[in-house]
Parts: structure tokens; sequence; C-alpha cells
């Protein structure tokens, strides 16, 4: 490498001899000032690189030539001076060096390497300036064909328009000759055509002349050409002064402006010429529209249709709801055609068409046992299961609507439904006898036909059911038989022994006797009614009884009247909807599937339902959701209209008779037929003067949230069957909140009764004393008038209520103020006695005037 190095020095030095032709340098160096924003700038130094080219000179030396663009670099401008001959012997010399072999050295790795990086480095650069040549080329040609197409089509629409005015000058010359030639005189000859023109044109004649001669030479294309060829570049003063004469053309944006009026033109004039027909569309009418809505889906205009509302007498702005007939009758003034739909129809096909014949099979009678309390109708069931249901009600009496299915020693099946017998449990009567097959009405025998035993009559026969009377309590020595026969007459049960169609058993439940005969008589009844139902197909029933459990969620007791319900099926009943998770029978077994008539606890809801729901198997989760959304604003657009309407009737009240005492409570229940119960026992005990003001209902136990609601409202919370968490008792000790327990459930009617009694305003009763005559009126220093009376009936009391008579009509109510009989003061003066009497600030009194003497008794009200 060393070597080399010293070669090139040996080699510059030579150059660089006097006498020999240096290299001068090619790049000429210089400084620019660069201005920049804002007034900033700097100094920049500026190369300018030469190309230069040596060709062998005489002597052996070298001269520079002229490149080949003929331009030659400054140095070459003038002759170069000759350079001095050197001596021969120096120049042989110099020759014998330069052919001496020169010794190159093997190159290393890293120089190798290097060398190749270097090379593909230059090749990279070279290929990619390369590509981009090629791509501003291709460029430049797209630019230049378009250029090329944008002026020819300016020429040849220039050519046009020429050709347009000169055959329009044409046509006007020749309509000219003619005129020209009909005003020629009869002896006149007819002129040439082109004498015509040049008549009728001044200024012509110069221009027609030539034409008579040789005709004039046609230029060539090029020049014709060229003065037509449109000015490229940008437009200078000079260019502008020097050609202000010749004639501009137009240019391509004002070319293109002129065929995009004349589109639009042609548009205008095509839309007036041929009018279009109004559409006519299908516009969906819910049951409520606002006015913006509607214009949508007519495609109106929102003012038109406000303006068809007022010319319809109603005032209504674009955000404004109407309703559906409104809506409808908007729709067809502006020629649409309606279709009607209300949100019930997310409910259309929820329940399947009716089962045919042949699907159907025979299914297990559903029978609910009804009657009055204590008359042992749940004893009767304990009997027939062979269970002790009873021993665990609280009172020994049933509170809750049970759902149970017995297998007898056939092996046949019957489903009972038990029902409560209190009178606060009507609903729960009513729903049993709507959703059973068979209605089994139990009378004791030693008591007779009781209130809800007529009640329970009127529920089955408006239900439409069959009755079958079964006479419990035989047992009992008062019992009497035909005495229940004879009362159930009078209610329209006519009984087989009597002629009638009405099945009655005489049985005992605490001893067991008749019960097959009662079970032959409800198996004979099913087999009359012919019961059947199709299992293939999505389920459908009833909800019984619903509750909420630790542990387990919302749980509701559902009774399936036909298809068949499977763990995994999405169902909907009233605002809530589920997923079965879980299927357990009444005796806590689990089970995958539940028929026709098969009583199951369904666990999975997302909420509570109320008792008395319809429950029914849909499709999807999505259909489910909707359902239940519908009818839970259904279910709030109904309370918040009840409470509007007892918003208006208590406002009338208070008007008339004054303000209302209100007791606000939270009920809390174990199921929702016990709470449903309890808030119709309480709104019948109701008066115009006291009310009870029911803050929340529900199932469940008592939590924070309940005793912070009535802390607020300064209410009380009752509970039945359930009792507060540790969380809850302790915000009621310190909020100072009541809650009460209950098991029973005529204990909430009588303490909420006797409270309800207590806030009645008491009875004012007045009661008359006696009355005296003042027979002389007395006048009495620092004292006033004191009237000399006498005692004509009953008595007079001091500090008694009195009211002074003159000539029977009354002029003061007030108080004694003071009584004497003779010195002394006096507690009561009875008839016949003489007293002075003296009223409490009062003393306008004459001869004659009578006192009435009274008192007022307060008597306490009850409900």
């Amino acid at each position: 490498m060393s070597s080399s190095n010293e070669q090139e020095t040996n080699k510059t030095r030579r150059l660089s001899r006097p006498g020999r032709l240096e290299l001068k340098k090619t790049v000429e160096t210089g400084q620019v000032r660069q201005s920049f924003s804002h007034g900033r700038s700097r100094a920049v130094t500026v190369e300018v690189k030469r190309k230069r080219t040596y060709a062998p000179a005489d002597g052996g030396g070298m001269r520079e030539v002229a490149i080949e663009s003929g331009l030659a670099p400054e140095s070459a401008t003038a002759k170069a001076p000759e350079p001095a001959r050197e001596p021969e012997s120096a120049a042989t010399e110099r020759a014998a060096k330069l052919r001496q072999p020169v010794m190159l050295r093997a190159l290393t790795e890293e120089e190798k390497e290097g060398r190749a990086r270097a090379l593909h480095d230059a090749k990279a650069v070279e290929e990619e300036a390369r590509h981009e040549a090629v791509e501003a080329a291709e460029r430049r040609a797209a630019e230049e064909a378009k250029t090329k197409a944008d002026e020819e089509e300016a020429r040849r629409q220039a050519a046009e328009e020429e050709g347009t005015r000169k055959l329009a000058e044409e046509t006007e010359a020749q309509k000219l000759a003619k005129e020209a030639v009909k005003r020629q005189e009869p002896g006149e000859e007819e002129k040439p055509l082109s004498d015509a023109r040049a008549t009728a044109e001044p200024g012509a004649e110069e221009e027609a002349r030539p034409r008579r001669g040789r005709a004039e030479p046609r230029r060539p294309a090029s020049e014709r050409r060229e003065e037509r060829r449109r000015r490229e570049g940008k437009l200078t003063i000079a260019q502008a002064l020097e050609g202000g004469a010749q004639e501009r053309m137009r240019s391509l944006a004002a070319v293109r402006r002129a065929r995009e009026k004349e589109r639009e033109k042609e548009k205008v004039r095509a839309a007036k010429t041929e009018p279009v027909g109004k559409v006519r569309r299908d516009v969906v009418v819910p049951e409520m529209i606002t006015v913006q809505e509607l214009s949508n889906r007519m495609a109106e205009r929102g003012a038109d249709v406000v303006k068809a509302l007022m010319k319809m007498g109603m005032m209504a702005t674009i955000n404004q709801l109407i309703d559906g007939d409104t809506a409808e009758l908007i729709a067809a003034e502006f020629g649409h055609k309606v279709k009607r739909v209300s949100e019930a129809d997310v409910e259309i096909g929820l329940k399947g068409a009716p089962d045919e014949g042949v699907a159907l099979q025979s299914r297990v009678p559903v029978v609910t046992v009804m009657g009055h309390v204590d008359h042992g109708k749940t004893s009767l069931l304990d009997a027939l299961r062979e269970t002790d249901v009873v021993s665990g009600e609280a009172g020994g009496i049933t509170q809750h609507i049970g759902a149970y299915k017995v297998r007898l020693q056939s092996g046949r099946e019957i489903t009972f439904l038990d029902t409560p017998g209190h009178e606060a449990f009507s609903a729960m009567r009513a729903r049993g006898a709507n959703v059973t097959d068979i209605v089994v009405l139990v009378v004791a025998a030693d008591d007779g036909v009781k209130d809800q035993t007529i009640e329970a009559i009127h529920h089955a026969q408006a239900a439409k059911v069959p009755i079958i009377v079964a006479i419990n309590k035989i047992d009992k020595p008062e019992a009497n038989p035909d005495r229940v026969r004879n009362e159930l007459l009078q209610h329209g049960v006519v009984l087989e022994g009597v002629g009638g169609d009405v099945l009655d058993v005489e049985v005992s439940a605490k001893e067991h006797r008749n019960l097959e005969k009662l079970e032959e008589a409800i198996l004979l009844q099913a087999e009359v009614l012919e019961l059947k139902a199709n299992p293939d197909r999505p389920a459908e029933g009833v909800v019984i009884e619903a509750k909420l459990e630790r542990g387990r969620g919302p749980v509701a007791t559902a009774l399936v009247q036909r298809g068949t319900l499977r763990v995994g099926d999405i169902f909907v009943t009233g605002p809530e909807w589920g997923r079965v998770r879980a299927l357990v029978d009444d005796k806590g077994c689990g089970l995958d599937e539940a028929g026709p008539s098969v009583p199951v606890e369904i666990l999975g809801l997302n909420g509570t339902p109320s008792a008395g729901d319809d429950l029914a198997v849909v499709e999807s989760e999505a259909r489910a959701r909707e359902i239940a959304s519908y009818r839970e604003r259904q279910r709030r657009a109904a309370e918040a209209m009840a409470r509007g309407r007892g918003t208006i009737e208590q406002m009338i009240i208070k008007i008339q008779v004054g303000e209302a005492k209100e007791l606000p409570i939270v009920v809390k229940g174990d199921v929702q037929g016990s709470v449903e119960a309890i808030l119709g026992s309480l709104a019948k005990l109701e008066t115009e003067e006291v009310k009870v003001h029911v803050l929340h209902s529900g199932v469940g136990g008592i939590n924070e949230s309940d005793v912070t609601l009535a802390a607020a409202s300064d209410a009380t919370v009752l509970g039945f069957n359930v009792r507060a968490n540790a969380q809850a008792r302790e915000l009621a000790r310190r909020d100072g909140v009541e809650i009460r327990y209950y098991s029973i459930i005529y204990d909430i009617i009588n303490d909420i009764k006797a409270t309800l009694s207590g806030m009645l305003a008491p009875t004012i009763r007045e009661k008359t004393l006696g009355t005296a005559e003042i027979r002389q009126v007395f006048a009495v220093s620092k004292v006033g008038k004191i009237g000399g009376c006498k005692v004509t009936e009953g008595l007079v009391r001091r500090g008694a209520k009195v009211r002074l008579l003159r000539d029977s009509v009354v002029i003061y109510e007030g108080t004694i103020g003071s009584l004497k009989r003779f010195k002394e003061e006096v507690k009561e003066v009875k008839e016949g006695y003489e007293c002075g009497i003296g009223l409490e600030n009062y003393h306008d009194i004459q001869d004659g005037d009578v006192i009435e003497c009274f008192e007022v008794e307060e008597i306490a009200r009850s409900i």
C-alpha cells in the first residue's frame, strides 16, 4: 500500500515539474449569500464543476481540447503556450522509467470486502438513479401526451367555431345578395354576386376585387398551424405589447366551463319539459311517532307536515309526538300508503298455533283444593300425599300456594294445587281456579259454608271449572253433612244426591277415611273431560308462585300446560326472562325436562316475576329481551298513569275535606303471592281521611336499601316470614327505623288497622249541661258586669263552655269566668237555685238573656 502511495506521489511530482503540463482544478468556488424568512441570511460556498478533455500535443505533451457541446473551457479560449521541449536524453530516461514494471501486492480480505461493498453500493445508487430517470421520463411523456391532447381538442373546437362563423357570414352574404337582386330595376342588368356583396357591405369592394382575378395562392400548412398555435409559457409584458393586435384564442378552462354550462342548461330544460311523478311510499306508522320521524319516513319536508297538521287544527312542533291515527291521516293526505304497526307486535307468535288432534296425548289432571280457612284443605292433601305439610305452617293456616304431584296406589298421577283459605288470599284462589281442570271444594261438616267457601264457588263458576265437594271432618261428633248439602243449594251447587251433577264425597283427613273414593271421583271427572296436550312443542305454562332465595336467586314455581320444558330453554314470563338452569320437582329432585301438567321450580331467571304471569319458551335470547323490555315499559306506564290519577283524586279530596293522613310503610315478604295478598288487604283499610302509602314492596330479606328508604320517609318496615340482615339491623338502630316481623297475615292487618284508627281524628260530641236565665244585671267595679241568674234546667258548672242567647239567637260563645252563690265561689249550681255568673272577657249582657252551659266530648274512632 505504501509503494502505491509513493508511485502516485512521484507521478504527481513528475507532472508538476516546470515545462510539463500541470492539472488545474476543475472546481471553481465562490461565496453566495442565501436569504431566509424573518430577515435571516447566511453565506454559502458554491462549487461549480467543469468537464475537461485532454489530447496529446506536439512534443509528447498533453493539451486541453473543447468539449462535445462546442463550448471550450476557460483555459482553452486562448491558445495555450507551447511547452518548452525537454532534452532528448531526459525524455529517453523518463520513458525508460515509465516502462519499468510496477510491483503490485495482494489485497487483504478486508480490502476485498470493502471494495465489494463499495461496488455494490455504487451499483445500487446507479440502479436507483436509472429507475428515477425512467419514471421521470414516463411522467414527462404522460404530461406531454395530455398537453397535446388538450391542444388538439382546443384546435378542433376553434376550427369548429371558425367554420360555424364563416358559414354564418356566407349565409348572410347570400341573403343580402338576393335582396339586392330583387331591388334591381327591370332594365338594369343583374349584378354579379361579388358586386352585390360589395354593394351590401361597405368596404367589401376591396375584399371582393382580388377574387375576380387569379386566386391567391394557398399558404403552407406549417404557417397556418403557426398562426393557430396556442401561446405557451407565461405571458410577459413584451409579448403582450408586441402581440396585442393578434387574435387571442379561448383557453381550455374557458372551453370546459362553457361545456359545463351548456350541460346544466340541458338538464334544467329536460327537468322542465319532463315532469317527474310523485313517489308513493309505504309508510310504517306505530302507535306514537314524532313529526320529524313521520316526515323522514314519507321523505317530505318537516315544515310541510307541520302545515298539514295546522290545517287539521293541531298545533304541533317538529319534535312533538302524535298518535297513530293522526299520522295515518297526514300520510294519506300526502298520497302515501300507510301500514299500521304496534309495539305489541313483538308478542305476535309468542303463543303457538292450536295443537292438532293427531298430536295430542293424554295428560295428568290438575286439581285445585279450595275452601274456607281451617276446613282441612292442607290436611287432606297431606293424607293423600302421606306427608305432614300442615305442621310446618305458621299459625296452623296455609299462607302459600303449593303445587304437588301425587302418585296413587293404582299407578296413576294427579297434580294438586293447594290454596290458602284466608280472606286476604283471594287473588291466589282466583289464580288457582284459572289454571286448574277440577276444583275440589273442601267444606267442614261441623262448620258449614262460610265466606271463603262462597268465594271459592264463585271463582270456580267464573272459570267454568267442574266442582267436586269434599265434606271433611265427618269424624267429629257435631258433624252434619246434610246441613252442608242444603247450604250449598243456596249458592247454586246441586249435588248428585239431590238430582244435580256435582259429585260429593264424605272424607276424614284425620282418619284417612274415604280417600280412595275421592281419588276415584277425581279420575272419573278427568275421564269425562278427556284432558289432552301436545308434549312435542315449545313449552307454555303459568307461574304459580315466585320467590327470592339466597344462593339460588329468583325461583319461580310454574305449571307446564302444554309442550315440554327442558334445561337450557330460553323463556320469558311477564317482564322477566331467563334461561332454564335447573328444574326441581316438589320433592326436591332435579329433572331434565317437564311435560304437560307437571309443576316444577325453575332456576335461571334474571328477576322475580309476578304470580300468575304466563311463561313461554322463545327461540332466541334477543327475542326474549325484546318482549321483556316491552312488557316492562307497559308496566311502568300503567304505574305512572295510576299515580297520576291518584294525585288528582287526592288533590280533589284535599280541596273538599282537607288533607288526608298517610301511613308510609315498606313491605317485604317471602313469596310474591304473600306480598300481593298483604298489599290487597291493606288497600281495603284505606278511607278518605287515612290511607296506607306503600313506598316499596318486594320479595326477599330486608336489606340496607329498604332501611334507608324507610328512614328518608319516616316509614315502618314490615317483614313477612323474612328477617333483616346484620347491616340492615345496625342501620335501623342508628337511624331509628322500626322493623316489625310477622308470620301470620292477619297480625299485619290488625296492627295496620289499629295504627290507622289512631290516626283518625276523634269524633266531637256536644253534651248540654243546663240553662240559666239572667234576671238582673249588676255592675261591679274592677270586675265588670255580673248577671244575677236562676238555673232553670240541669246545672251550671264553672269552667264549662257556654252560649249567650238573646231572642234565641247566639251572640256569644265562650266559657264561664266566675260562678258565685252569695259571696262564695262554687263549682256548680243545680236547677232551681240562684247564682251570679260572669262571662270571661264579655260584658254585654242584658236582662232576659239565656245562658246555655255545655261540654264537648272526644270519642275515639276505629276503622
